[in-house]
């Protein structure tokens, strides 16, 4: 069985749904303003690292699973952008050269 795909704001709209918070009640923990949190959950903004472990503690999940969404976002957003695969394929690429000089 393969894994739901969803987007970062997606999965973040998904835990706060599933502790039954509103926004504001999660905002007021991150200390940030909800309207920024909507945007998170909307894919409109990006938290940074240090926000999205505070996000992965208070939903006690995994910090590195939320920024693979986020980082896998970016990725599939830039794709799309410049319509061309390829660039996947470069990058994998790239990684394992770098993997190797390392």
């Amino acid at each position: 069985m393969s894994k739901k795909i969803t987007t970062f704001g997606e999965q973040l709209r998904r835990l706060r749904q599933e502790k039954e918070l509103p926004l504001r009640k999660v905002a007021a923990h991150l200390d940030i303003d909800p309207s920024l949190l909507a945007k998170f959950e909307r894919n409109e903004r990006q938290p940074s690292k240090e926000l999205i472990e505070t996000m992965a503690k208070f939903f006690k999940t995994d910090s590195k699973e939320l920024l693979q969404q986020l980082i896998s976002d970016n990725i599939a957003y830039q794709i799309i952008e410049e319509n061309d695969i390829n660039i996947l394929k470069l990058a994998e690429e790239k990684v394992n050269y770098y993997k190797k000089k390392t």
